[in-house]
């Protein structure tokens, strides 16, 4: 399955060679200045068709670095990474010819960096919104990053730590990885959201659907679908919190603005948990033909010390999504849980060898 699915991340790889550098935000040109919003038949924006937000700006800020990057730094950052962007861990970065190299040793070709290296996307450019190549997708506080987290947070967060200190990684399968059981794409938010965070290793692809009373985002990476109504109707009760949380959508001009709350207690962001308080607020505005600014803020007084949000632009993809068959012939739930009785009763045996259940 983990195979097939980095294969089909080689032809999004290839796709992303041509995102144009005004579809995030650069200088309009002529043509760009005459263009005029598409609209559905309801008269609203039309933000429907397949995106991508695989940018090579970090989600955080680095260090004490300003806003925004230079042109020099991003002509130097596009051009050494291109298709295959700088990893420090990778052994090898996409060999034209797929094939291994003789000078690494066979533990460096066991790990798979060599191999899975040329299937990565990670995005070839960097990000522009207003005009400035951002240095980090948070904007708010201004210094580009989160947030640091309350007192009940630093406490909630010790308390699961705490909890799962109980246990082995392998007693049972809840214990596992969201994304390893296929629930939904692993245990934090992203990429489905709220708020849509852009992934860093591949499959950052989406399509949207939209009607006049409901807007359906479906992200690549274990197909994630995540439902937005359109209208102000009743929320769920404070008790019933659903993966992906209770959307409801409402348009403010040209935007589609989305607020959230309800998220589920183990759908973490960037690995802190949403409290009961939780709320996401998303603004979704096409920007040009290429084009959505997605602008989002994430207000939740119980886990952090202040409100915090960010500015994401989605380029359009012009190419198709394909099938995530995440449980599609996976063993490796009974595997790695078999494994880890087979090892308890070697202990128990005191044998390298013991008998078969």
């Amino acid at each position: 399955m983990r195979d097939t699915a980095f294969l089909l991340v080689a032809l999004f790889a290839t796709a992303g060679q041509g995102l144009p550098s005004t579809a995030a935000g650069q200088s309009p040109t002529r043509d760009a200045e005459a263009w005029e919003v598409p609209r559905t038949p309801d008269g609203r924006p039309d933000l429907q068709g397949n995106w991508t937000n695989m940018w090579l700006t970090p989600f955080e800020r680095d260090g004490d670095r300003s806003r925004a990057f230079t042109w020099e730094e991003v002509e130097d950052l596009e051009r050494q990474t291109g298709d295959c962007p700088v990893n420090p861990g990778a052994v090898e970065c996409g060999r034209e010819d797929n094939t291994a190299d003789a000078s690494l040793s066979n533990e460096l070709r066991l790990s798979g960096a060599e191999y899975n290296e040329v299937y990565w996307n990670r995005g070839s450019k960097v990000a522009v919104v207003d005009g400035e190549p951002r240095t980090s997708f948070v904007t708010q506080p201004a210094n580009g990053r989160r947030p640091p987290l309350t007192r009940e947070g630093e406490r909630r967060i010790q308390q699961e730590r705490d909890f799962r200190s109980r246990f082995g990684p392998y007693d049972h399968p809840e214990l596992r990885p969201l994304g390893e059981r296929c629930v939904i794409n692993g245990s934090t938010s992203g990429p489905a959201g709220p708020p849509i965070v852009p992934k860093t290793s591949y499959n950052g692809n989406y399509t949207i659907v939209q009607t006049a009373d409901h807007v359906m985002i479906m992200t690549e990476m274990i197909h994630d679908a995540r439902i937005i109504r359109i209208g102000d109707g009743p929320r769920l009760p404070p008790h019933i919190r659903p993966w992906f949380g209770d959307s409801w959508g409402h348009w403010e001009d040209d935007t589609l603005v989305v607020e959230t709350t309800n998220l589920h207690p183990e759908q973490t962001l960037q690995g802190v948990p949403p409290s009961e308080q939780m709320r996401v607020t998303e603004r979704f505005t096409r920007i040009d033909e290429g084009t959505i600014r997605y602008d989002f803020t994430v207000d939740d007084p119980v886990m952090y010390t202040e409100t915090w949000g960010g500015e994401i632009p989605f380029a359009k993809l012009d190419d198709l999504l394909y099938e995530y068959a995440c449980h599609e012939g996976n063993y490796s739930m009974a595997g790695v849980l078999s494994g880890a009785r087979y090892q308890e009763r070697t202990e128990a045996q005191g044998t390298s060898n013991p008998e078969p259940d």
